[in-house]
């Protein structure tokens, strides 16, 4: 059986790029990586949702590096408002507990 794999697309502010790369050292096409880990874990953020829902994916790029990343979906695309290195000893312990 073959699988067929659901189109996703990706909005990016060109703020953001820039942020994530200068202050976090992580490029778009690593933080897009993230959404098609089979063990990426999701989580709400109810406590940045006050003006759109905001959700939080931690998962591992194709060279394994482990990233946390918050988004929002915008007009049926996934927006990233922040990528970084998963490094909090917490965070880290969710992603591999689910792993």
């Amino acid at each position: 059986m073959k699988k067929v794999r659901k189109l996703v697309e990706f909005s990016w502010d060109f703020g953001n790029i820039n942020k994530n790369k200068s202050k976090h050292n992580v490029t778009e096409k690593e933080a897009e990586e993230v959404f098609f880990d089979e063990n990426k874990q999701e989580y709400p953020d109810p406590k940045h949702s006050d003006r759109e829902i905001r959700k939080i994916v931690a998962g591992k790029t194709r060279a394994g590096r482990l990233l946390f990343i918050v988004y929002t979906i915008r007009n049926s695309s996934i927006r990233v408002i922040s990528a970084r290195d998963l490094n909090k000893r917490k965070e880290a312990d969710l992603y591999e507990k689910a792993a």
